[in-house]
């Protein structure tokens, strides 16, 4: 039998490897989707679901996205977008975190949701999603709400952490989880035709300087709505920066907060006093 380096050396269409091939791959070989894609990676070749990343990811690049795993905290109207933006993107591993059960008044925004899944666990949907769409990342779906009890089980192994729930309390909690185990997390949060983005590194206070203000209940979005597109764009940037923080580029620096107003299509870079 062939080697899978002289398998792929055979088969690639210059560096790029077709879906069929990797399935034959996987036959010939015995290997799992994820462990066929990390070959492929390992040995300089490009799965071709990738071929579009190319002009801005280097397959180097591509093979460390990955090597990588993001703890996603909250799989609803933030989380869905970045959960399947993830592994679209090609991180290979990813730990969706989420109690929480979809509902009626998810269906106008949460990407996850469907009327056939309501009363399913979000991270558990979330999973059974990636499954779909890209069988070689690896998703764990816990069904917890992070809290600082659990928080070092949860995100222990995580190169980045998302912040993706609505709660102030557990984005404070995660905060100080991530600042304790030396991971870096990317903040979101939406509120009607409004949201903000921002990065926050270990030691770094950003979220306490955001909701200085807060003392107790819910937040802005409780007053304001949650549509369908805003989630979609703070999901997105929140990607990005996950991105740039896997291959480490620049991203927003310390005490940063980028504000994006959609009633009036402005962005705007806050620094916090």
């Amino acid at each position: 039998m062939d080697s899978v380096a002289d398998f792929l050396a055979s088969r690639a269409d210059g560096h790029l490897v077709s879906w069929s091939d990797q399935e034959e791959l996987m036959r010939r070989f015995g290997r799992t989707c994820a462990q066929a894609e990390a070959e492929i990676l390992d040995a300089g070749f490009l799965p071709n679901r990738y071929r579009r990343n190319q002009r801005m990811l280097t397959t180097a690049q591509q093979r460390d996205l990955f090597r990588s795993t993001v703890a996603v905290v909250g799989c609803g109207g933030l989380g869905g977008y970045v959960i399947e933006e993830l592994a679209r993107l090609g991180v290979g591993r990813i730990v969706a975190i989420d109690a929480d059960v979809f509902l009626e008044d998810n269906l106008n925004r949460q990407l996850l949701s469907t009327p056939s899944c309501l009363g399913e666990n979000k991270a558990q949907a979330a999973a059974r999603r990636i499954r779909e769409i890209h069988p070689g990342v690896t998703v764990r779906a816990v069904e917890e709400r992070l809290s600082a009890a659990n928080a070092a089980a949860l995100l222990t192994g995580a190169d980045v952490a998302v912040d993706a729930v609505d709660s102030v309390a557990v984005r404070l909690e995660l905060a100080d989880a991530g600042g304790a185990l030396k991971i870096p997390v990317v903040h979101g949060a939406i509120a009607g035709w409004y949201g903000h983005v921002a990065t926050v590194r270990p030691g770094d206070d950003t979220i306490r300087r955001i909701y200085s203000r807060w003392t107790r209940g819910a937040g802005a979005e409780s007053e304001l709505g949650n549509p369908a597109f805003t989630p979609a764009v703070i999901a997105s940037l929140q990607v990005a920066e996950v991105c740039k923080l896997l291959l480490g580029l620049p991203t927003l620096r310390q005490h940063e907060l980028l504000c994006v107003n959609l009633l009036d299509m402005q962005c705007e870079k806050v620094l916090l006093a």
